[in-house]
């Protein structure tokens, strides 16, 4: 059933309504075919594109809604709580246009954020390497300064998009200065060079293509760089605290779609002459599932607020990563004990809930980084 949401304005409440209708015309009806073949939902995200759903957290100056991040992330949430692919992908984009929009010059902005905001391109991020992946201090991509251009070599492991997207916003070392000697680019699919490797084969998210990105000697111009050289690591990480916040959100989706289907179930399979529901085991454990969402959902709307307010909200954002991708994994694997053993077959959507939240506990920091994070800051 739908959520009760306590939303800021009446232009947001029609938002959500309007996700909520092309969730259930567009979305639903397609995700079970699509997560079981492994199919790259492009058609989706360019209906989400054009009814303005890429950029909503952006300016209407450079192309995007000018919605509140507590905004977005609601509308994010319902988005994946019919398809987490779609979900994860909505916030992959949106990380990806940040290092435009935060350091890019007015003329790269003019020039590129209205199509990547408006669906009509696809975005994907390049940070993580096989051997550098918490530490991305650690990254071995260069990029070396040939006259005006950049020549891009490396792997860049674990892109979302990989091989699909139309950018890549990539960081890649243009000095031996440790984290200062990265520098951020953004890198078109078309670039002579740039390839990708087979997708992932993943446990969950089939929907959603991973893959390494190769960079064989790419040339980049120089106008395609964001910032000034050594600024990519800043950038990088910057942009990471409003993607956990993505995350969190689409973590509590996805943790939402599990209890609805759970309860759902519980309404009508009945033993010894009542439905489950009634049972009060049951009950309880369908109340902490409850109680766990909310939890969720209110811990990243308080993070999401303190960004639109202007505030410091790194170490909230961890504190909502870690919060919702914890409970959501908890809350999905309740909703396949709900169900029993039809909840361990495919004919309920609820082991594929399951099986995607666990990478959330891995992706945009791992949540044992975020809990560096939040001890350092009660240092």
């Amino acid at each position: 059933m739908p959520v009760d949401r306590m939303m800021p304005t009446e232009e947001s409440r029609d938002l959500i309504e309007l996700t909520r209708s092309l969730v259930d015309k567009e979305l639903r009806p397609k995700v079970d075919a699509a997560e079981r073949s492994a199919t790259f939902p492009r058609e989706v995200f360019q209906t989400l594109g054009r009814a303005g759903l890429l950029g909503l957290p952006y300016p209407e100056e450079v192309g995007g809604a000018g919605q509140p991040y507590e905004v977005y992330l609601q509308v994010l949430e319902e988005i994946a709580s019919a398809w987490a692919s779609v979900g994860v992908g909505v916030s992959v984009h949106a990380l990806s246009c940040f290092g435009l929009f935060t350091r890019g010059t007015e003329e790269q902005k003019r020039r590129w954020l209205p199509d990547m905001l408006g669906g009509e391109q696809l975005g994907a991020y390049c940070l993580s390497e096989a051997h550098a992946g918490s530490d991305p201090a650690a990254m071995r991509a260069k990029a070396v300064l040939e006259g005006d251009e950049y020549v891009l070599s490396g792997a860049k492991a674990w892109t979302t998009h990989g091989g699909e997207a139309d950018f890549y916003k990539v960081m890649a070392r243009t000095s031996e200065d440790g984290g200062r000697g990265i520098s951020c680019f953004l890198v078109p699919a078309d670039a002579e060079g740039l390839s990708a490797s087979a997708p992932e084969d993943k446990m969950g998210l089939t929907g959603s293509t991973t893959a390494t990105m190769n960079f064989d000697d790419v040339r980049v111009p120089v106008e395609r760089r964001l910032g000034e050289e050594g600024q990519g690591l800043p950038i990088a990480l910057a942009g990471l605290d409003a993607g956990r916040l993505g995350i969190a959100a689409v973590a509590t989706g996805v943790a939402q779609g599990a209890l609805d289907a759970a309860v759902s179930y519980a309404r009508e399979r009945e033993t010894f002459g009542r439905p489950i529901i009634e049972h009060q085991g049951l009950a309880f454990l369908l109340a902490d599932m409850e109680a766990a969402v909310q939890s969720a959902r209110a811990t990243y709307l308080a993070a999401a607020r303190r960004r639109d307010a202007g505030l410091a909200f790194g170490q909230q954002a961890s504190v909502a990563k870690l919060v919702a991708t914890d409970n959501a994994v908890k809350v999905t694997a309740d909703a396949v004990q709900v169900l029993g053993g039809a909840g361990y077959t495919k004919d309920f959507p609820v082991e594929r809930y399951m099986r995607e939240t666990k990478v959330m506990q891995i992706f945009e920091g791992t949540n044992q980084i975020q809990r560096m994070v939040i001890a350092r800051g009660l240092r």
